[in-house]
Formats: structure tokens, sequence, C-alpha cells
């Protein structure tokens, strides 16, 4: 009987550590993804020719948001490609595909105000 509460507790302690350094390495994984992602916001997006595509500024998933003078342009990230202090777009940009991802994010998630739906005091 003490043998086996000793083997129960030997595994289960064996067995918490196992658990303990997978869940804190799939939570490095997230937290190096994130730091990732964050780092690509707030910077100038170049075409394939540098030419400038307008500036990140939201990631949906997968996609990063570019705004492109009054658009938004949805780019999937695996399109992406960092270079110093701009990202630059790997390949043709699908330009009605792009608008389309980038006005389905708008709209998800900017409540535009309109000034005219105010009270006036």
């Amino acid at each position: 009987m003490f043998t086996n509460d000793l083997t129960a507790t030997i595994l289960g302690t064996v067995g918490g550590v196992f658990l303990f350094s997978r869940n804190k390495k799939k939570r490095e994984e997230k937290e190096a993804e994130e730091d990732y992602k964050n780092n690509l916001l707030c910077r100038f997006v170049l075409d394939g020719a540098g030419k400038s595509v307008g500036e990140s500024v939201a990631i949906d998933d997968d996609v990063l948001i570019v705004k492109s003078g009054k658009k938004y342009l949805g780019i999937p990230l695996k399109h992406i490609e960092v270079e110093e202090k701009t990202l630059l777009v790997k390949g043709l940009i699908e330009q009605d595909k792009a608008e389309t991802m980038g006005e389905k994010w708008r709209q998800e998630s900017i409540r535009e105000i309109d000034n005219n739906d105010r009270k006036k005091d």
C-alpha cells in the first residue's frame, strides 16, 4: 500500500511538472505571437515596387489592416515581410479583395459618429 501511494505521488508530481511545462510553453508561444503582431502595427507598408500602400493600423486574425487614404485594406499576414522600419507586401495586392476585407473590418470595428444626430443644446 505504501508503494502504491508513493508511486501515485511521484507520478502525480511528474505529471504536474509536465503539464505545467507544456502550459508554460504554450503561453510563451502565444506571447511571442502577440509581440510579433504588435510589432507590425503603426508601420508604413510598401508594395513590391517600393511604392507606399498605407500604414498598418490593426490585425484581424491573420489579416493586416492597412489605412490607405480613406480606405482600409486587408492583406493576409502570410504576404507581409518585415523590412527594418517598414513592412513589405510580397507579390501583388489583389486590390478588390483587399478593399473588401478592409471594409468588412471597418464596419465591424469602427463606429462612425454622425454629428447631425447629436442634439443641439
